[in-house]
């Protein structure tokens, strides 16, 4: 029988969820949300606390055998100043075990434990359509990143402790595929085919940094992180990204929308309308009727992407991820506005990723692509974790896990249905 928003008991304690006699349904002794149920007899100073008055502070939920938790959360509303907000989101399909755990503000973070093989197949870096060559290239640079930035030396199988973020500040982890297709199979595959392939220097893995297209060629680390300059990562010519719809680009902006903009990020004044725009070496000079600013381009860029899909979503950034996609570019005033000009898209160092399409597809190796980007490191054999912790999320304020096949369980316990996590990590099941 499906138990329809029954409360589950998050202790760890068998007993603890008994059902009322001769009944089908759970008789609840307690919430992690501190909500209604039978209320414990109060224990003398001399006793300690029973586990129902021990305030839950995190949940583990544990997916069936071979299954996932298909994983839909939301966020707290904010205030914004977007014509058009959006609010959110976290959709996603999961393996192994989840752990929920409360914040002091009240919402939750997600961190999932899964297989260091399954975390690979689910790098959401490049499409699965493209060439083997260049799967493999990216398939090894991830497993490397991955074993670097969280500066992995155990044995083979042991589990890795340190997490390891799910963003482009780390690397992108989506998960397992919602609807998986049989074009998904082939990035698993490459997964699958460099097992315990790594890019070594000095003998530990290297920080196979990796970015989408160039401006014609890439950077050494020092120039772009100001970090110590690293052999593997030095400049070199690119010539083969120019599949890319980035490997080009431009975008125009009218000058009473610049003005909004620049006055949205605090760099311009209120009813100024912008009339000369001009680039002199690294500034911006803006003036106006009345004012004139000078800004670095981070500033002007950093203001352009943050307010001009915000104020005007209908016309930025148009076919472009953001208004301005790189740091290499070129402003030139027009009638009535400037136009920007510019190359590639992401930080420039290390591995082109259309770059390594566009080397597959001439017929290059995943090794020799590897070592034109990577100062000549080939794949050798290194030892691989086991498990790995993944940072899904923070800031949650409800979740819903749907197991993908009988067998998941919450705390020890087993659940059958969809699982809720709302405020204040109260559960309902079913």
């Amino acid at each position: 029988m499906i138990r329809r928003a029954a409360l589950i008991v998050l202790l760890l304690v068998a007993a603890a969820c008994t059902s009322s006699e001769g009944g089908s349904e759970p008789r609840p002794t307690a919430t992690a949300g501190g909500g209604s149920g039978p209320t414990p007899t109060e224990p003398s100073p001399s006793e300690p606390p029973s586990p129902e008055q021990t305030p839950v502070t995190s949940i583990e939920l544990v997916a069936p055998r071979g299954g996932s938790f298909l994983v839909h959360g939301r966020y707290p509303l904010v205030d914004s100043d977007c014509v058009d907000p959006t609010q959110p989101r976290l959709d996603g399909r999961y393996p192994g075990t989840l752990v929920v755990e409360r914040a002091d503000d009240g919402t939750f973070s997600l961190v999932a434990t899964i297989p260091f093989d399954a975390y690979l197949e689910g790098i959401a870096e490049v499409p699965a359509s493209w060439p083997r060559a260049a799967l493999e290239a990216q398939a090894i640079a991830a497993r490397t990143y991955a074993l670097a930035t969280t500066r992995w030396s155990g044995k083979e199988g042991a589990e890795l402790e340190e997490p390891i973020c799910s963003t482009s500040a780390c690397q992108v982890y989506g998960g397992m595929p919602i609807d998986r297709t049989r074009l998904d199979r082939r990035w698993d595959r490459a997964v699958r085919d460099t097992d315990g392939q790594v890019l070594l220097f000095e003998g530990r893995p290297a920080e196979t940094l990796y970015f989408s297209t160039s401006n014609g060629q890439t950077y050494g680390n020092e120039d772009v992180f100001g970090s110590a300059p690293l052999p593997y990562l030095r400049p070199v010519v690119e010539r083969d990204d120019g599949a890319s719809g980035l490997s080009h680009w431009s975008t125009r902006i009218p000058y009473g929308d610049l003005a909004t903009f620049l006055h949205a990020a605090g760099e311009w004044g209120k009813d100024e309308i912008v009339a000369v725009f001009r680039l002199a070496g690294g500034e911006v000079a803006v003036r106006g009727a009345v004012e004139s600013e000078t800004m670095d381009l981070s500033t002007f860029r950093d203001a352009v992407n943050a307010w001009a899909h915000c104020l005007e979503p209908q016309r930025y950034p148009g076919s472009l991820p953001t208004t301005i996609p790189s740091r290499w570019f070129r402003i030139a005033s027009t009638r009535g506005g400037v136009t920007i000009t510019g190359r590639g898209w992401g930080h420039g160092v290390g591995m082109v990723q259309w770059g390594a399409y566009g080397r597959a597809r001439r017929g290059l190796s995943a090794e020799e692509i590897l070592a034109y980007y990577y100062g000549g490191l080939r794949p050798e054999r290194y030892p691989e974790p086991g498990l790995i912790h993944v940072e899904i999320a923070d800031g949650l304020r409800s979740l819903r896990l749907d197991p993908s096949r009988p067998g998941a369980e919450v705390n020890g316990e087993p659940v059958e249905g969809p699982v809720v996590i709302r405020e204040g990590l109260e559960v309902l099941v079913g």
